[in-house]
């Protein structure tokens, strides 16, 4: 039986809407964000593909699509729907630990210089590794991922900070995950030599916040594998020095006071 609950839930009309139909309060919120959702599985749509998936009557898609298309939140082809501009600069400014990007950013440059390599940062959410930035190397051939930001968990960088944060990795793992994710431990990377992209090899380490939390990872790409320890190794030194930086931002801002005296990682 649909209650009055299910009904604002799904933004259906019904009880808790007003007098227009329109679902009131907080079904307003979760049927935009159901749309949102819906959105970014389909890529593109139109407003009756939308309605199907995001379960919801069509007048109120259509409604609550032009309010999100006012805002910039999506935007309007034809006939069809896609994620706006607004969306993009909103998520840019996301991360998934305070000041992550800014601690990166140094430690990230001087691995490029002296690497050549691509190097990128990335987090886990939701079972899917999301790339938060990149910053290419020499190797042309990997240009063309710079402009992928989401891959499955199982890239290196996934691997490496599912290893050390249980719940992150969907049910049900993959038999082989236990001794995988021992191994990353022992040796302080993950790797992927062409699984994820053929002729890519991925080589990633963790990056803690100041709780010990691994918040993220720092992932380095190459067309050559053999070069793939040696910049594990070299990974493993910039992301100590990212986890200083973010252990410095959360003492600079009243958080994780036990860490004591701060660590300068500035060269001398």
């Amino acid at each position: 039986m649909t209650t009055d609950v299910d009904r604002r839930r799904s933004g259906v009309p019904g009880a808790g809407s007003g007098p227009d139909g329109r679902p009131a309060g907080r079904g307003v919120l979760e049927g935009a964000f159901r749309l949102m959702a819906a959105l970014d599985e389909a890529g593109q749509a139109g407003v009756t593909s939308l309605a199907a998936r995001a379960g919801l009557p069509k007048t109120t898609a259509h409604r609550l699509l032009r309010q999100l298309a006012e805002l910039g939140a999506v935007e309007r082809r034809a006939d069809a729907y896609r994620v706006g501009p607004r969306m993009f600069r909103l998520g840019r400014g996301w991360e998934p630990s305070p000041g992550l990007r800014t601690a990166a950013r140094e430690p990230v440059r001087r691995l490029v210089a002296a690497t050549g390599a691509t190097v990128g940062v990335s987090t886990l959410r939701e079972g899917r590794t999301l790339i938060l930035d990149w910053s290419p190397g020499r190797d042309a051939a990997l240009a063309p991922l710079l402009t992928v930001a989401t891959w499955p968990w199982f890239t290196a960088p996934g691997k490496a900070q599912a290893a050390g944060r249980a719940g992150l990795v969907p049910e049900p793992l993959p038999g082989f995950w236990a001794r995988e994710a021992a191994a990353i431990r022992r040796r302080g990377a993950a790797f992927d030599r062409g699984t994820v992209v053929d002729g890519v090899n991925w080589t990633a380490v963790a990056l803690l916040d100041g709780s010990g939390t691994a918040v993220g990872a720092l992932c380095v790409l190459t067309t050559v594998p053999h070069r793939l320890e040696s910049l594990a190794d070299m990974a493993g030194r910039a992301g100590e020095a990212v986890t200083l930086r973010l252990r410095q931002h959360g003492r600079a801002h009243g958080g994780w006071g036990r860490y004591g005296v701060v660590i300068n990682d500035s060269p001398s």
